[in-house]
């Protein structure tokens, strides 16, 4: 493995993360580091199981020397979103939020 190598796959791993941080709605705490460790295993279990159902050869495209499968990159993001989704629920504690009480509903006003 030389060292392109590795480049490469941190920069994929931080593009799948970032796509699956966009696929998810609503807004994520977790850093764009904690985001590229996410997208890096996500890319590297996508591509596991995109090997396992083997669909890693469909739907293929091509710019340059550069290829890659539209249902890897599908089953990637799908697990990134799922690891940042996860993430967000490990780090959205009372003791992240700084201990601050959880808030409390509103009480309904009485009607005369």
């Amino acid at each position: 493995m030389q060292v392109e190598d590795v480049l490469t796959a941190i920069l994929f791993g931080a593009l799948v993360g970032l796509l699956g941080r966009l696929a998810l709605p609503g807004k994520q705490s977790i850093g764009f580091f904690s985001t590229g460790l996410i997208g890096f295993g996500a890319a590297l279990l996508g591509a596991l199981l995109a090997k396992a159902f083997g669909v890693q050869d469909e739907g293929q495209a091509q710019i340059g020397s550069f290829s890659w499968s539209w249902a890897t990159l599908g089953i990637q993001v799908a697990c990134a979103v799922v690891g940042v989704a996860l993430a967000q629920l490990l780090t959205h504690t009372r003791l992240a939020d700084n201990d601050r009480p959880a808030r409390r509903p509103r009480r309904k006003r009485k009607s005369d």
